[in-house]
């Protein structure tokens, strides 16, 4: 069975899905875009998506089941600037529980990000018991206590946790969020920054703060990490990124700087 299927009557040959096929599987023939290499489709879309006139279908990235975005709402500069920069990593949540409609919600979003060569292979498991949450943490803290390079990094968290009893490597976080990929995945982690990237930048829109558990992380991708057990990670998959997830405790009423932008044309 053919690949691609074409309309012949509403093709106007513009080449734009040729040229937009990353990696050209197509040419231009007498009568519109041939495919000359089926088997190494990505099923990226792009052949479907760019036709301006629905000329186009491809069997692995139907046009049905393409949303139209002709009419879209689109947000002009000043307005996407301000939406990125207002992002925060929250780390004080309320005790509020996340209705688990907006946590899939967020794992939907987080699986339309880009990925390399479009491999995708991510899944998700989202936690949102709190005993499981604390359990984890708690583990995580003692793993961190025995580890002959990490207790010293983090000897202020510890020290903290030693004196108080607050354990702030889940931060009291009323859900996680972990990326998982196969264990023989090589990109498993480049794709599961991309994707949780557009989770935490969306996860404002749902009135939801989120931060990357940059320490919990060391714990659970580590070889000795008892956090796969914990959260019976299935056999053969990997955890390749957490992230923490609730309702800000806080406002935010600025946007702050960073350094000086460091940035140079090249000149011959």
């Amino acid at each position: 069975m053919s690949l691609i299927t074409l309309n012949k009557e509403k093709c106007i040959k513009c080449g734009a899905c040729v040229m937009e096929c990353p990696i050209s599987i197509l040419r231009m023939g007498e009568n519109g875009p041939e495919e000359i290499y089926e088997d190494r489709c990505m099923s990226c879309g792009h052949c479907v998506a760019v036709c301006p006139k629905e000329a186009i279908d491809n069997k692995k990235s139907p046009l049905s089941m393409q949303v139209n975005a002709k009419n879209l709402t689109r947000l002009n500069a000043e307005e996407a600037e301000n939406f990125i920069r207002s992002r925060r990593s929250i780390r004080s949540f309320k005790e509020t529980k996340v209705p688990r409609e907006k946590l899939i919600k967020l794992t939907d979003i987080a699986h339309f990000a880009p990925t390399a060569s479009n491999l995708q292979g991510i899944s998700y498991m989202i936690i949102d018991d709190n005993e499981v949450i604390k359990l984890a943490a708690e583990a995580s803290m003692n793993w961190l206590q025995n580890h002959p390079l990490y207790k010293r990094a983090f000897f202020g968290m510890i020290k903290t946790y030693k004196e108080t009893g607050i354990n702030n490597i889940l931060r009291n976080a009323p859900s996680i969020i972990l990326a998982m990929s196969n264990k023989r995945f090589r990109l498993g982690r480049e794709n599961t920054i991309l994707s949780l990237s557009y989770l935490e930048l969306f996860a404002p829109s749902l009135g939801l703060g989120s931060c990357w558990a940059g320490v919990f992380e060391r714990c659970a991708l580590d070889e000795s990490s008892p956090i796969p057990e914990i959260f019976k990670v299935p056999e053969g998959k990997k955890i390749t990124g957490v992230v923490m997830v609730g309702y800000p405790r806080y406002k935010f009423n600025r946007l702050t700087d960073r350094n000086p932008l460091d940035v140079a044309f090249y000149e011959k």
